[in-house]
């Protein structure tokens, strides 16, 4: 069925809004292409795109379309008698709606369903696959895009977000199963009534919020500074509105200050053009209102509470961003240093990062007795690599992080965890507060100590059928053309993550390595400087991200900029 085919076929399915919405368009064929060439693809974040009517955008239909599939895979799967599966949705325009129709399509394949009764940050999701003993999960999500969007994802039993494997079985039944006839579905009333779905609330909170509370470190410490240390929260209208202040406050902090006009829940993110605090515009209201109390920290997390950033006052005065990379390095150090002071550091720590996060971690972990591994982009490979550490040998992760403002503490949830995050930076800029620091002080001295480091993340963006084209071709050409130097270094290895191998260019031998299986390309230039390509999994992008190293900041960031200039040369 060709776009224009399948176009005619939901006109005559759908109705209402929906069909109004689709003759707005009948003159537009390529926008008609846009919405129709074909459905948004299933990976390992499951499904995410912008809202709207066909098969290429969000919306209940392909809500229900996915559920099926997920529904159908985990009755084959799960081998227990009474299957189940927790749902858990966010802020944004449609999610509730968009949760009630997946559990009306479980319910109705008989799959018991634990609904959260409102909004709840992902991690509590994560948390509730685990602590439930459910057959799965789905979250109704799409984390820090801007308001326009939507997603669907999923997770395991294990808490995680499904492997890719589980990915493409999911995928390959949405295939043979049609969107409209092939759909099992009850009432969410008639469900709720029967007891096919049940609500989860304040209990699971209390559970969960109990093993957040479990990796403090210090009380006492933050005892100390109560009356002084001044911070400012801003959840950026998201799920964090209620949570990570309770966190904060159980942790001990008097002078908590929430940037009101953020507390209010939008979908349509009022205040923001993007609620991502990986943007330090967005964070303009809590300035404000930081100058205004005085506090010298900030903190943000995104709509479902699974990333978060955050701002400190630099020499000067000014707030500035603290990046991922450099957030989950102060956090590694502060945590190694905290175990160890408290005396509950394990025999065989580990600390996990991702192959594009900075090589600053591994200097920290090591220097201070803790193995450090790499995994593949995104918290199903940290979640996996843990559960394999842990079941088969005797060590133990600590804190797993990746240069996204992601980080995953303790044992409850699989996943990006923004509620325990805040809790522990806040028990860190504390303890530094305690020694006359900023946490931009604290960053300095890391750098003093083990050396200068610097990152940058490159993001080429190619929209539409043409842009999808245009990444796979950059891919192959890496592949495929031997790429002697980027600037004025030349390439000492390359790295190909989809087959496994290893070049060293002088002496043209290959070796094989453990990680294989996913589209990245690393080049390792001959002054330590990695450069490494790969398209997005959920967005029309290429990433391309720098990790340099030197004897300076100044080093660090020439290094940088000569690599940027051959990154956006990918684009011509």
């Amino acid at each position: 069925m060709n776009y224009m085919d399948s176009y005619r076929h939901w006109l005559s399915m759908v109705s209402g809004d929906e069909k109004d919405e689709l003759l707005s368009i009948e003159n537009d064929e390529k926008e008609i292409e846009s919405r129709f060439y074909g459905g948004l693809e299933f990976g390992t974040a499951g499904l995410r795109g912008i809202m709207g009517a066909g098969t290429a955008r969000m919306n209940i239909h392909v809500i229900r379309h996915a559920t099926q599939a997920f529904a159908e895979t985990i009755l084959e799967d799960d081998e227990s008698e009474n299957k189940s599966v927790a749902i858990c949705y966010d802020c944004r325009v449609n999610s509730e709606k968009f949760a009630h129709a997946a559990a009306e399509v479980m319910a109705a394949n008989g799959i018991h369903v634990k609904i959260f009764e409102a909004m709840r940050p992902t991690p509590e999701l994560s948390f509730a696959v685990r602590h439930y003993k459910c057959s799965a999960g789905l979250n109704i999500t799409a984390s820090h895009n801007p308001k326009e969007y939507n997603g669907y994802k999923v997770y395991w039993s294990d808490g995680a977000q499904i492997a890719p494997a589980k990915a493409d079985i999911i995928a390959a039944k949405m295939a043979v199963t049609d969107m409209f006839s092939d759909i099992k579905s009850i009432s969410f009333d008639e469900g709720v009534k029967s007891g096919a779905i049940e609500f989860m609330g304040s209990e699971t909170d209390d559970i969960f919020l109990e093993n957040v509370m479990g990796q403090v470190n210090d009380y006492e410490v933050v005892k100390k500074v109560s009356d002084k240390f001044n911070m400012v929260y801003t959840p950026f209208h998201g799920t964090g509105y209620q949570l990570v202040p309770e966190v904060l406050h159980r942790l001990g902090i008097k002078n908590l200050h929430c940037v009101k006009e953020q507390m209010v829940i939008d979908g349509n993110f009022p205040t923001v053009v993007s609620p991502n605090p990986e943007n330090p515009e967005g964070f303009y209201l809590a300035i404000d209102l930081a100058k205004k109390v005085g506090a010298d920290f900030i903190l943000g997390t995104d709509p479902d509470t699974d990333r978060v950033g955050i701002m400190v006052k630099d020499h000067d005065g000014n707030f500035i961003t603290i990046s991922g990379n450099q957030t989950g390095v102060l956090l590694l150090d502060y945590i190694i240093g905290a175990k160890k002071r408290a005396g509950t550091m394990p025999a065989h720590p580990v600390a996990l990062k991702t192959i594009v996060t900075t090589e600053m971690a591994r200097k920290v972990a090591e220097a201070n007795g803790v193995e450090c591994f790499d995994t593949f982009t995104g918290f199903k490979f940290m979640a996996e690599k843990k559960n394999a550490l842990e079941s088969q040998t005797d060590k133990k992760v600590i804190f797993s992080y990746e240069e996204s403002y992601g980080y995953m503490l303790g044992d409850y949830v699989r996943d990006k965890d923004a509620v325990t995050a805040s809790l522990i930076l806040t028990e860190m800029a504390s303890w530094y507060f305690e020694k006359g620091m900023t946490l931009y002080d604290a960053l300095q001295s890391l750098y003093e100590k083990y050396g200068y480091y610097s990152e940058k993340t490159l993001n080429l963006v190619f929209p539409g059928l043409e842009g999808a084209a245009k990444m796979k071709n950059i891919m192959a050409d890496l592949r495929e053309k031997p790429l002697a130097n980027i600037g004025s270094q030349k390439v000492a290895v390359k790295r190909d993550y989809k087959d496994g191998t290893e070049l060293h260019i002088a002496e043209n031998k290959t070796e094989k390595m453990e990680l294989k299986g996913s589209n990245v390309i690393a080049y390792i230039l001959e002054d330590g400087t990695k450069v490494i390509v790969r398209p997005s999994g959920t967005e029309p992008k290429v990433k391309v991200y720098v990790l340099s190293t030197g004897k300076s900041k100044k080093e660090c960031d020439d290094k940088i900029v000569e690599c940027q200039a051959w990154a956006e040369s990918l684009k011509n």
